[in-house]
């Protein structure tokens, strides 16, 4: 018997957007509103060649690649950049009709360059967003979006000032299974909400390191950048680049800037914050070794009396063993006075499978709708809309992990001031608002 018009539509909204397998998670009525969006809109298709968006990227590492190929489809990649030799000639195989640059500034004074991805390492994120904005380009940037809470800020001044267009890769909005969770806590299907649990990856915790020449064809001073000059250490560069403070702030900056910024879409708080952060590290880290703590607890508290705790998860403990579909030790916890919710990519479950299958009414508040991240911002590049996730969005979701990393450093209680973006009373902790900035690296630069 041949399938009906309605489990067409819901199974070929499911495997547009990549969830044959994952979608029986969702409930029906969620599935059938979902297609019926994508049927009214759809992606952003250019009609005619003088309608594709000429794209470069900046940061050719795998996500860099990974999300230039993603935007392709919508868009031409006509330059792309990097200060390693090898990762710009994997980024020449996979688009053979790109010019390569070593220096990004070089590549923005082309004036036939739309917009920009930028995949670099997290330091280089804020330096390179403002050239871009300043030089008149939209500018998709991979997330943590900034290396610290004072470039955040000056990102936010600076999409204001331009008007330009700037989405930060935290592609989980653009998820359904984390739109519908939002969408039901923020509606009450779980009474009011009490605590938030994130579990996010441990990280690596190894070491010591040995220092050694610089490869060919990487200039390694340009890629420290903005950060103290240190002799070169393999594993400082790269991937692992993230396990070092100097670089970034562990995996609580990067898989924390996925899913505490989904508490904070929750929370309705894209403009605001936590009150109080308590961190603290579970494990000494190796001398001579990664720096950034591989296992952490952070407790944040809200004004209206949320708990969100953000915890690093090992084999034995997390919520009760729940994988996404490659195998991975993370999600969100939402628990009310009613029941749960959990999510994870590809994954939605409940206390009562009824909190999900009880349809929202028509007239409940809803989030902003986007089912590709790459997508809304090749559509928001032409329309001039706001993304789903800009400058403030990404400043505020990076700020809630840098807060964690600094409560975590300091190994203390801290009171913040979310209006103000000032702790209360700690002139220590203030301290760690911003970096010194190492010359030529800085904002002259841009």
């Amino acid at each position: 018997m041949a399938g009906s018009g309605s489990d067409s539509t819901r199974r070929d909204f499911l495997k547009a957007a990549g969830m044959v397998t994952a979608g029986a998670s969702l409930p029906g009525w969620f599935v059938e509103q979902c297609a019926a969006q994508s049927a009214a809109g759809g992606p952003p298709a250019p009609s005619s060649p003088s309608e594709t968006v000429r794209l470069a990227l900046i940061g050719c590492g795998g996500q860099g690649r990974g999300d230039a190929r993603n935007a392709q489809r919508f868009g031409k990649i006509v330059a792309v950049c990097d200060v390693d030799e090898r990762h710009l000639d994997n980024a020449r195989k996979d688009f053979p009709e790109a010019d390569g640059y070593h220096d990004f500034r070089k590549l923005l004074e082309r004036k036939d360059i739309d917009a920009v991805i930028c995949g670099t390492v997290d330091h280089w994120h804020t330096l390179i967003a403002i050239a871009t904005m300043r030089a008149g380009k939209d500018i998709y940037c991979e997330k943590p979006l900034t290396l610290t809470i004072a470039e955040g800020q000056r990102l936010v001044e600076v999409e204001r000032q331009t008007g330009r267009i700037l989405q930060t890769g935290t592609q989980q909005r653009s998820s359904v299974h984390f739109r519908l969770a939002c969408d039901l806590v923020r509606n009450g299907r779980i009474g009011k909400l009490q605590r938030a649990e994130v579990w996010l990856p441990a990280g690596l915790r190894q070491g010591p390191f040995q220092t050694s020449a610089v490869p060919e064809g990487f200039d390694y001073d340009f890629w420290m950048g903005q950060t103290p000059k240190v002799p070169y250490v393999k594993e400082r560069t790269h991937f692992s680049f993230r396990y070092w403070w100097d670089y970034s702030g562990g995996t609580m900056t990067d898989w924390g800037a996925h899913h505490n910024d989904i508490v904070l879409w929750t929370l309705g708080m894209d403009q605001s914050g936590p009150i109080s952060i308590e961190g603290k590290q579970l494990v000494e880290m190796i001398p001579g070794g990664f720096t950034a703590a591989s296992e952490y607890e952070v407790t944040y508290t809200y004004a209206n009396g949320v708990v969100h705790t953000s915890r690093s998860t090992t084999a034995s403990e997390w919520h009760g063993g729940v994988k996404d579909p490659k195998g991975q030790q993370h999600g969100i916890k939402f628990i009310g006075s009613d029941g749960w919710i959990w999510v994870t990519r590809g994954i939605l479950q409940a206390s009562d499978r009824e909190l999900l299958t009880d349809k929202l009414p028509e007239s409940a508040p809803r989030v902003y709708v986007s089912n590709d991240h790459i997508v809304n911002f090749i559509d928001c590049v032409k329309t001039r809309k706001p993304p789903i996730c800009p400058a403030q969005v990404g400043h505020r979701s990076a700020s809630l992990c840098h807060l964690g990393v600094i409560s975590i450093r300091l190994g203390r209680k801290l009171n913040w001031d979310p209006a103000r973006e000032q702790f209360v009373g700690d002139a220590e902790a203030a301290t760690y608002l911003a970096r010194e900035m190492r010359k030529p690296y800085d904002y002259d630069m841009v």
